[in-house]
């Protein structure tokens, strides 16, 4: 039996209706450099104030094109928590954020799919934020199946994917990518 988006009671779908999912993908701001003094590892490396600044501009443009998240999930590293931060502050979304070791540099992206699937009710506008190269290989995955999709998401980039049915392969329509200066523009 096909599932069906269309009504929550349709008869000809007894498990219900399953929304389409718009998935928002953002990369963290811009963060303290590698190597730099007082910073031990990676994940302890924090936003810029520059970063900072960019972010509350991004949030800005959030506000302006009228983007609301049910969820938004972040990497647990120090630069992407802040940033996730920011935009639920900013978006009075601070009880809907929350964290996932899968967005973390060498998370799991089939783990990350099957988290967000098992959600219940599956929100419908997901905000996830996280580090590069993974979330250029995330798109690429969702879009074409694989990783070959050469994808740049600048820090505090964005981006839109659309899918009916979120699973880990082929499964979701690029909308969008902004980067930080169009976002700027927006705010």
């Amino acid at each position: 039996m096909k599932k069906c988006y269309i009504w929550r009671d349709c008869t000809r779908c007894p498990e219900g209706y399953a929304p389409p999912v718009n998935l928002y993908i953002l990369r963290h701001g811009i963060a303290v450099e590698r190597g730099t003094p007082g910073f031990k590892t990676d994940a302890e490396r924090p936003l810029t104030p520059k970063g900072k600044r960019q972010l509350r501009q991004i949030a800005a443009a959030l506000q302006n094109l009228d983007l609301d998240f049910n969820l938004i999930l972040a990497s647990p590293l120090l630069r992407a928590r802040q940033t996730a931060e920011i935009i639920a502050r900013s978006r009075r979304r601070k009880n809907r954020l929350a964290f996932s070791d899968e967005l973390a540099p060498g998370g799991n992206p089939k783990a990350l799919i099957q988290q967000l699937n098992e959600l219940k009710p599956m929100p419908q506008n997901v905000l996830l934020v996280g580090h590069e190269p993974y979330l250029s290989r995330l798109i690429g995955r969702l879009m074409s199946g694989g990783t070959t999709a050469d994808i740049g998401l600048k820090k505090g980039g964005l981006g839109k994917l659309e899918t009916a049915a979120l699973r880990f392969g082929r499964c979701a329509t690029l909308a969008w990518l902004l980067t930080p200066k169009q976002m700027k523009c927006m705010a």
